[in-house]
Formats: C-alpha cells, sequence, structure tokens
C-alpha cells in the first residue's frame, strides 16, 4: 500500500510538474490591443515545454502556422500581415491557449530619449487637456514600456498594449502621442506606439555597453557623467531592460528626443548617438528610419555644452535614413529646460516620416541648413540648402538675431543680416575683412530667420575654431 501510494504521488508530483513547465507563455509586447506592422512579415515567439509544438491562427487569413519549442523552451514563428485594418484575433495553441483579442494591423513606432520625450498630462504638457475630452481612439495603441536596468540583454518586460483614452493617455508621452495621432489621422491607419524612456539618462545607458566601453574616446566620456539617485548612467543598461526585450517585434521606425544628458562631454556625442543608432538597427535587423528632434535652447551656464550638443546632432543627421527637426522657434522659456509645448514637436516629426516614410508629397518638413560662404570685400555671404522659396525674417526691428561675425583675430562681433532671396549678407563695420560667421550658435540662442515655409534655420558656425 506504502508502495502504491508513493507511486501514485510521483506520478501526480510529474503530472503538476510537466503541466506547469507546458504552460503557453507570450512576452508582454504579444498582447490584446497591440499593433502589428502592416505588410510585413512579423515575430511572434514565445515559451513552452521543451519539443512542444505550437499552433499560430491569425484571423485576418484564417491560416494557421507552427513551431517546435527548442530545448531551451523558445519557440518562434514569422506570419505575413494583411494591409492596416482590424480588430483581428490571433489564437496560440500548445499545451495551453491563449488568445489576444482586438488586435490592429497599421504601423509601429517606438519613442524613446530622456524626460522631454518622457513628459505626458501629468507633467503640465500644453495641448493635452483638449485630447483628454476627445472620445476613445482606438485606432491609436500604447505599450509604455516601465523604467528598469539590466547587467545583460533581457527578453522580456513588464507592460501591456492598452487603447488609447483619457485615462490611458495621461502618463503617455506626449510627443509620440501627438506624433502618432498625426500619422493615423494624415495615413488613415491604425498606430502602436512603444514608449520607451526615462527623464535624465545619457545616450550611454542607451547603447549595447561594449560599444561604448570598447571605444576609448566614448568610454572617457561616459566616465565623465555623474551619478544621480533619479536615472542610470551606466552604458547599457537601459537598452538591456528597455529595448532588447522589443527588438523580435516589427516596427516601422523610432523617433528620439535626448541630448541634454551629455552635456557634461559633447564632443563624442555625434559618434556615440550614430553607433546607437546602428546598434538598435542590427538589433531589429532593419535599417529603419530614426527621427529626432535637436534639444531646444536652454540656460546651461557660462559653457557652449548645451550648444555644442545640438551642433553634433546637426553633424549626426547627416547618418543614413534619419532626419532632424529644429524647435528653437516652440520653445518659449529659455530658462526651462522642458519646454511646454510637445504637439508642434510631434507634428514635425510626423512631417519627416509622412515625407520620407510615407513619401507624402506637398509638406514643408526640412529646415534650412547652412550650405556654405563666400566672402566677397567686407561681406560674408552665407548660401542654405532647403530654401526653395527663398528665406523669411521675422522680427519687428527686422534685425536678424543671434548673428555674428569674426575675422582672423577670431574675435566675434554683433552683426547685421541682409536676405537676398536664399541667401544671407552677413557684415558689421567692425570687422572689415570677415573670416567667420555664426548663428544662434549659443545655448540658449532663438534665432528669428526661417524658410519661407515657416521652419527655423539649423543654428549654424562657418569655422571650425576651438569653442570652451
Amino acid at each position: 500500500m506504502k508502495f502504491l501510494k508513493l507511486v501514485m504521488l510521483t506520478a501526480l508530483t510529474f503530472l503538476v510538474t510537466s503541466t506547469g513547465f507546458s504552460q503557453l507563455r507570450l512576452p508582454a509586447v504579444l498582447s490584446s490591443n497591440m499593433v502589428l506592422q502592416q505588410n510585413d512579415s512579423v515575430s511572434l515567439w514565445g515559451w513552452a515545454q521543451p519539443s512542444e509544438k505550437i499552433f499560430v491562427t491569425t484571423s485576418w487569413n484564417n491560416q494557421t502556422d507552427s513551431a517546435i519549442t527548442s530545448n531551451e523552451a523558445k519557440w518562434k514563428l514569422k506570419v505575413k500581415t494583411p494591409a492596416a485594418g482590424g480588430p483581428f484575433t490571433i489564437t496560440f495553441k500548445g499545451g495551453s491557449t491563449i488568445t489576444l483579442n482586438n488586435v490592429m494591423i497599421g504601423e509601429v513606432w517606438v519613442a524613446s530619449g530622456q524626460s522631454n520625450m518622457e513628459w505626458s498630462y501629468n507633467a503640465r504638457v500644453n495641448d493635452m487637456q483638449p485630447e483628454l475630452n476627445a472620445h476613445t481612439n482606438p485606432n491609436i495603441r500604447f505599450f509604455h514600456v516601465p523604467k528598469a536596468g539590466a547587467d545583460c540583454p533581457q527578453e522580456d518586460t513588464k507592460a501591456q498594449w492598452v487603447v488609447c483614452d483619457s485615462n490611458t493617455i495621461k502618463s503617455f508621452s506626449a510627443v509620440a502621442y501627438f506624433f502618432g495621432k498625426k500619422l493615423s489621422t494624415d495615413l488613415n491607419v491604425p498606430v502602436g506606439l512603444i514608449n520607451t524612456s526615462w527623464g535624465g539618462t545619457p545616450a550611454e545607458v542607451w547603447t549595447p555597453a561594449g560599444l561604448v566601453n570598447n571605444d576609448p574616446s566614448l568610454k572617457e566620456s561616459a566616465d565623465k557623467q555623474t551619478k544621480f539617485d533619479w536615472w542610470p548612467k551606466d552604458p547599457g543598461v537601459t537598452y538591456n531592460a528597455m529595448i532588447a526585450p522589443l527588438t523580435n517585434f516589427s516596427i516601422a521606425g523610432a523617433i528620439w528626443y535626448q541630448g541634454e544628458g551629455n552635456t557634461v562631454a559633447p564632443s563624442t556625442y555625434g559618434k556615440l548617438f550614430t553607433t546607437m543608432i546602428d546598434a538598435w538597427r542590427k538589433a531589429w535587423k532593419k535599417d529603419f528610419p530614426f527621427y529626432y528632434v535637436q534639444i531646444a535652447p536652454f540656460t546651461y551656464g557660462a559653457n557652449n555644452n548645451g550648444n555644442l550638443i545640438r551642433e553634433q546632432q546637426a553633424i549626426a543627421s547627416k547618418h543614413n535614413n534619419v532626419g532632424m527637426i529644429v524647435v528653437s522657434d516652440i520653445t518659449g522659456d529659455t530658462t526651462d529646460i522642458h519646454p511646454r509645448n510637445k504637439k508642434d514637436v510631434g507634428a514635425r516629426l510626423a512631417n519627416w516620416a509622412l515625407s520620407e516614410t510615407y513619401h507624402k508629397q506637398g509638406i514643408a518638413y526640412k529646415n534650412p541648413v547652412y550650405k556654405g560662404i563666400e566672402i566677397k570685400k567686407d561681406k560674408a555671404i552665407i548660401s542654405f540648402d532647403n530654401v526653395p522659396n527663398g528665406l523669411l525674417l521675422i522680427s519687428k526691428d527686422k534685425k536678424v538675431a543671434t548673428l555674428m561675425i569674426a575675422g582672423e583675430d577670431k574675435v566675434f562681433y554683433p552683426a547685421e543680416g541682409k536676405i537676398e532671396k536664399d541667401k544671407l549678407i552677413v557684415s558689421s563695420k567692425l570687422v572689415k575683412a570677415p573670416v567667420a560667421v555664426r548663428f544662434s550658435f549659443s545655448n540658449a540662442g532663438v534665432g528669428n530667420l526661417f524658410s519661407k515655409e515657416g521652419l527655423p534655420v539649423v543654428p549654424f558656425r562657418t569655422d571650425n575654431w576651438e569653442v570652451n
């Protein structure tokens, strides 16, 4: 009898254990209410009992695909998605069954960076109250990755997809929301937004640690970061916990608002930033578009570090498949590092995506950018790209603000500027033989020179002299 009881107990233990192991599990980013990238071959994956066969049925085509779980208890397969639409269901069957409901097909974008990307209605952002008063928008879905750090890449996070409504919008990135709303409206498709941002963080923490630590110049800059109690500083830690778990999930592209956290070492920011972009693309196995915000003018102090970050961001805009927007004209208070206008920021990012990613015509989205300088006697003639209809000065006194000129002595003086169609003629009575021109080249510099389409000129300098 004792032997029989022992056998029965052993069998029951095995049954319970086996059942527990066979429990089918999905990553958090695969949940009801999600948006899958349209017209794509998207990955679906998870965990189950080793050697277990997993069946996946998608309602948009009533097709069933299958995968065998590996000896590491992992399974993965790809399914083809149709053009935008929904809602659909996806059913996963193995030792147990999971059904995901209210799944949409559309466009998926990742939004990342530090506080200016993170800030939401709860941070008193402008223009959000009317959005709260609106009805639920089933065409916009949010996935908000919680703040976390890890020493090695993680496979999962703790979050879920939710439908945009007056409650879920309150804590979600305002920039990402306005970006996604414009895309959804102009493209007439569902949009899924993945917010993975953390205020204060330097770009090093969003970059795989090895790429920073094994590069002497990047490592030297990373070592200058100050330790704070409110955000991490070590390379790779948020990449591991807040980016790596997402890289199996198909996306259209990414938007980014960060840079303030790297003002301690601006000279290497362009290299760090493009290294990060390339690392993300490698992880996603896709050369996706990456659109970002040049940080706003702010009174950082006596040095020019904030301004030098902006210069590095402008240089990085020459990187493959990226786009940079300028927000100096919508910043407002330059003593506040958090401009409250996020609606126009999101709209400008969306205009880049609509034009470059979705090939919509007739949208003004590229800022005027310095092209070259020509010296004629006592005048410097500055030419620009992205001014198809010429330049525009917005000023009550008809003077170009933040404009400086210098000769060979490298001493800069306030300059006068005169617009001639798409060129700026710069001069000063104090500089008889000009060599260099700077525009809006200071931490809190706010220029008043625009394209006739209403986009501000990117801050620039024509020299490469040392800046303190």
